[in-house]
């Protein structure tokens, strides 16, 4: 059974991004002040489409963050806030002085962890040697599934996809 280990990331967040729209949408919602903040330190500008739904009535910018942190707590976890900035942070343009990198920020990887847990995909965990959010067994079991559909899909597509994850798991 592929999980999330095996599948593109990127196919793989697009996917969840929407499950997490349509299904968990009365936990996951973007605050108020998700319409104007920059997602990024190199950014110059807020994202164009707003954070609840892009203009196509797709998901927004929030639900592909909060899939995307839910795939980066499922691979690294138990991974904190700290950690999440530094994965989502980036170089700093500073005019004719050379880039430095930033950390992103915290406020918007906070409210989507605080989102997963009370979604119940995500949950502390406090004791042991690190110490931060894991994927609970609800959340494993969610990004499984939409891993285990989407190597399905590419199966059809793509005929040596099998061969590439029988690679992986040896």
């Amino acid at each position: 059974m592929p999980t999330a280990y095996d599948i593109p990331g990127q196919l793989l967040v697009e996917k969840l991004a929407k499950v997490l729209f349509e299904e968990y949408n009365d936990k996951i919602k973007p605050p108020k002040w998700a319409y104007f903040v920059k997602t990024r330190p190199n950014n110059e500008r807020p994202p164009d489409f707003p954070p609840d739904k892009d203009y196509n009535g797709g998901p927004g910018w929030w639900y592909y963050r909060a899939a995307s942190i839910l795939r980066q707590v499922y691979l690294h976890g138990p991974i904190g806030v700290s950690r999440l900035r530094t994965k989502y942070g980036g170089i700093r343009k500073r005019g004719m002085e050379p880039g430095r990198f930033r950390k992103g920020y915290s406020k918007i990887i906070r409210t989507i962890l605080q989102q997963l847990e009370e979604a119940g995909l995500v949950k502390k965990e406090l004791e042991g040697k690190r110490k931060g959010r894991v994927v609970t067994d609800k959340g494993r079991s969610l990004i499984d599934k939409i891993a285990t559909e989407i190597y399905n899909e590419l199966r059809k597509d793509i005929p040596s996809m099998t061969e590439y994850i029988k690679q992986l798991t040896k």
